[in-house]
């Protein structure tokens, strides 16, 4: 062998046997790798050619740990040695076993097994002279062995081991002076025994089939047909075993090789089969109902052929026909019957090749006894007959000129529809399957009903009386003329002539069909005319609500009638309404005028009835109107109006809160008493005739003078001071208050119930007086009883001592016999004393001494209460001993 020529190499090892990598063993072709850090290309192939020499494996240039990372992605395994410069690679599959021996990097690996060899690796390691690798099997003495390798290999074969044993593999690595320095094992299970084929044969032109003694371990087995540099591999389980996916008519090498969880073992010795001829393909055809057409194409290495035929339900007797040619015609078959056709070639020898099986039917009997039932109503025929054997479906045709209809079906009847009137047609029945269709049956002659009449008028002759006409038409021997009127009622015509009469009614729509007959039934439904008559009149129209200017008419609806319209005539206008409605509103009429009012109905197709009755209809009175509104006395009142409506009664209407009053007169005018004080009414009237009332006409508002009090109470608040208050009264707005005396009046105008009035003289009659104002300035003056003020306070109040105990309170009287009352407040006690009338002073017999006292002298009114807005003073009573002393003035207090 010559060395590489890729340039400078590195070499990997030396081995002490050489590795048999070929394509005959179970090994892959080792696959080099070249990378480069920009790229890296792979699977250069190293044969056994080129692969070793001189017992060394070679590889180019060195290598990078990218390069690695780069090339263990297509599945290669990188060792590296300690080699500064190169760097040395093995290979190998991933799939290896790889054992490390534990903290020295130490490793072995297996990369396949046979039956009696193992094939490893292992890493170097540093300072190891020599490596020793030992083979020992699992629960078998004495059948150790044993290899010593120099240290440049890393990769080695054991061989002559047991087939389908486990073995412990285990390396050292052994220095120059015999110490181990590092060790790996592990343990491998080697392929079962090389089994023997004891034949193999071909029953099938793609097919051989091999039969073996089972060896012992053996889990599946490899079968391999080898055809020159093609071969085919199939695994099975056991013997027989078939290869499938051959040539036929082709010489084949068969091989066996044994296989279980630790390998395969080697090819066994080889055995020639040769597969059988390929089967003839059939094309076969049934081209009438009593025979079958078979022919094929030409077959490899075949001389002759041999056809059979026979039914597929196994009655009747086989026909088999041997022939050179690559056709055949069988007869005398039954129609519609499923046949099974074998056919094979033979060879020189007379060695039938494969079978090839084909199933056809013959063509089917054409159908008997074919029946037509025709359905004039709807145009369709129904086609019956005889089921015949081995049909697939059957096939009605019915011709009439150049018009043709089909159906198919896979019963025995068939319905044609769209079947034209006035035609005659000729049917027949056509039987199919899959090898094709029968003769046609004898032809059967249908004739269909007549057409629907056609140029139909229909003519309204006079009111009431209808003619309908229409044209002649072929093979019809009478006609019927149906008229449906929209109620439901139908009534027709029998004729042998065009032309018929009917009566009809107003509002009504009818429905109009003509058909022809003949023996073979009714035309189709041609053309439905419909004619509408003209709509009936309401006749029990009224009005349901009359104004001055609107009358509401109502009516009940009437048949034929889409809308109604509703005249109103006075002698001088017309008045229209037009609505689907049967209710109109006639508006923006005269009051008081009597109308000619009609409704007439309407219809879209027949326009209005013209003939309809009409009835008079009178609008409500015209609305009066006040022209003056006088108040006779303060509770009456007279209205007067313009009287515009003939024999229309006037009813005058005041309506306010305090109530309504009424009164009513024929002529223009007319009183309302009784109107209450402080009041605001409307005022408004109306007329009423036979025909209705009128609108009311506009209000008028009338005000009634506002309500004196009822009450009114005068209180006097201080001398000079009185107050003065009062019930409200109705309708008033403001209050002017008067006291008036000689000495003069006093006045207060206020929005309030009560008044204040100042500048009072004591002692003196007043008379009082309230002046009641309403919103819109209408007065009422109320009188009340005099009032008198009080009389006036005393002046010069002075105390003086009176004996040991007493006190003498003094004051100047007004004039008059008027009577005083006397008081005195201290800490020490109150009192009170009241001198006779006329007298101007008042003891107190016993008073504490040492006290200060607050002296009020008031006038005593004959009614009422004591006054308490007199002036009072403020004393001091001393003490001499227990007696009273000085009384000293202190000053004067305001009344409280």
């Amino acid at each position: 062998m010559g060395p590489l020529g890729w340039g400078r190499g590195v070499v990997l090892g030396q081995v002490s046997t050489l590795i048999p990598f070929t394509s005959n063993t179970n090994h892959p072709i080792i696959q080099f790798s070249c990378c480069r850090r920009t790229k890296c290309t792979c699977m250069k192939q190293l044969t056994e050619t080129s692969l070793w020499q001189d017992g060394q494996l070679w590889t180019t240039d060195k290598v990078s740990s990218k390069d690695y990372t780069c090339c263990r992605s297509k599945r290669l395994t990188w060792l590296w040695n300690a080699f500064p410069s190169k760097m040395v690679m093995t290979m190998g599959l991933l799939s290896d076993t790889n054992i490390v021996s534990a903290n020295t990097g130490f490793s072995i690996s297996i990369y396949n097994v046979t039956s009696r060899n193992i094939y490893l690796r292992w890493s170097k390691f540093s300072g190891a002279f020599s490596y020793r690798i030992t083979a020992t099997p699992m629960n078998i003495v004495g059948h150790s062995l044993l290899v010593h390798f120099n240290d440049v290999p890393v990769i080695g074969i054991l061989t002559s081991l047991i087939p389908n044993t486990v073995h412990t593999v285990k390396v050292e690595a052994i220095d120059k002076n015999g110490i181990i320095l590092a060790e790996a094992q592990t343990m491998q299970l080697t392929a079962p025994e090389i089994p023997a084929i004891d034949q193999a044969y071909s029953k099938l032109s793609n097919s051989i089939t091999v039969e073996w003694t089972a060896v012992p371990g053996a889990t599946s087995y490899l079968l391999t047909a080898q055809d020159g540099e093609s071969f085919i591999e199939t695994i099975v389980i056991n013997s027989p075993g078939t290869v499938t996916g051959l040539k036929a008519a082709t010489l084949y090498k068969i091989t066996i090789r044994s296989i279980n969880s630790g390998g395969r073992s080697l090819p066994s010795p080889s055995k020639k089969a040769k597969t059988v001829l390929a089967p003839p393909i059939l094309s076969v055809s049934s081209p009438s109902y009593d025979s079958i057409v078979v022919s094929w194409g030409a077959v490899y290495m075949a001389v002759g052929f041999s056809v059979s035929i026979m039914r597929s339900d196994g009655l009747g007797s086989m026909m088999k026909e041997n022939t050179t040619h690559t056709s055949l015609v069988f007869t005398s078959l039954d129609p519609g019957t499923l046949y099974t056709i074998k056919a094979h070639a033979w060879n020189v020898n007379g060695i039938p090749g494969d079978d090839f099986t084909y199933n056809q039917i013959t063509s089917p009997h054409a159908p008997s006894d074919v029946q037509v039932a025709f359905d004039s109503g709807t145009l369709r025929a129904t086609v019956s007959w005889i089921l015949t054997e081995g049909t697939l479906n059957y096939s009605v045709t019915a011709s009439s000129g150049a018009s043709k209809l089909n159906c198919s079906t896979s019963s025995t009847s068939c319905t044609l529809s769209s079947l034209q009137c006035g035609s005659e047609y000729s049917i027949y029945v056509v039987a199919n399957n899959g090898a094709g269709s029968s003769k046609p049956t004898d032809a059967v002659s249908l004739k269909t009903v007549p057409c629907a009449p056609g140029s139909i008028t229909i003519e309204e002759d006079s009111p009431g009386k209808l003619s309908v006409s229409w044209a002649n038409v072929d093979l019809g021997d009478y006609y019927v003329v149906f008229v449906k009127s929209d109620d439901g009622l139908e009534v027709h015509c029998n004729t042998s002539h065009t032309q018929c009469h009917f009566q009809t009614d107003c509002g009504f729509t009818y429905f109009i069909s003509v058909f022809a007959y003949n023996k073979a039934g009714q035309s189709p439904l041609g053309d439905v005319f419909n004619y509408t008559t003209a709509p009936c009149c309401p006749s029990d129209f009224y009005p349901v609500f009359v104004s001055s200017d609107t009358v509401e008419i109502v009516w009940s609806p009437v048949r034929g009638a889409e809308m109604y319209e509703t005249k109103a005539v006075d002698g001088v206008g017309v008045v229209l309404c037009n609505d689907t409605a049967t209710i109109c509103i006639l508006s923006a009429l005269q009051c008081n005028t009597q109308y000619n009012i009609t409704v007439y109905s309407y219809s879209e197709i027949r326009g209005s009835n013209t003939s309809c009755i009409s009835k008079y209809v009178a609008t409500a009175p015209c609305s009066p109107e006040i022209k003056n509104i006088s108040q006779d006395d303060l509770s009456i009142i007279s209205v007067h109006w313009q009287a515009n409506n003939d024999e229309a009664i006037y009813t005058v209407t005041a309506r306010g809160e305090a109530g309504v009053r009424h009164c009513t007169s024929s002529g223009n005018s007319c009183s309302i008493t009784d109107l209450p004080c402080g009041s605001v009414f409307s005022i408004s009237a109306l007329a009423i005739t036979t025909a209705g009332q009128s609108l009311p006409s506009y209000s008028v508002p009338l005000e009634t003078a506002p309500c004196c009090p009822n009450d009114l109470t005068v209180t006097q608040v201080m001398q000079s001071i009185t107050n003065i208050s009062w019930s409200v009264g109705a309708g008033a707005k403001t209050y002017i208050t008067i006291l008036e005396s000689p000495k003069g009046p006093a006045k207060c105008h206020t929005l309030q119930n009560h008044c204040l009035l100042g500048c009072i003289t004591c002692g003196t009659n007043y008379t009082v007086s309230l002046k009641v104002i309403s919103e819109t300035g209408l007065a009422s003056d109320c009188t009340y009883q005099d009032y008198s003020s009080s009389a006036c306070c005393p002046s010069g109040v002075k105390l003086y001592r009176l004996g040991n105990n007493g006190i003498r309170i003094y004051w100047r009287a007004s004039a008059g016999l008027i009577k005083y009352s006397t008081d005195l407040y201290g800490s020490k006690g109150n009192f009170t004393c009241t001198p006779t009338s006329g007298l101007s002073y008042c003891d107190v017999t016993e008073i504490p001494c040492g006290d200060v006292y607050t002296v009020v002298v008031s006038p005593v009114p004959e009614k009422g209460s004591k006054l308490t807005f007199c002036p009072k003073k403020i004393y001091s009573v001393t003490c001499s001993g227990s007696s009273v002393g000085m009384v000293i003035y202190r000053g004067k207090r305001s009344a409280e």
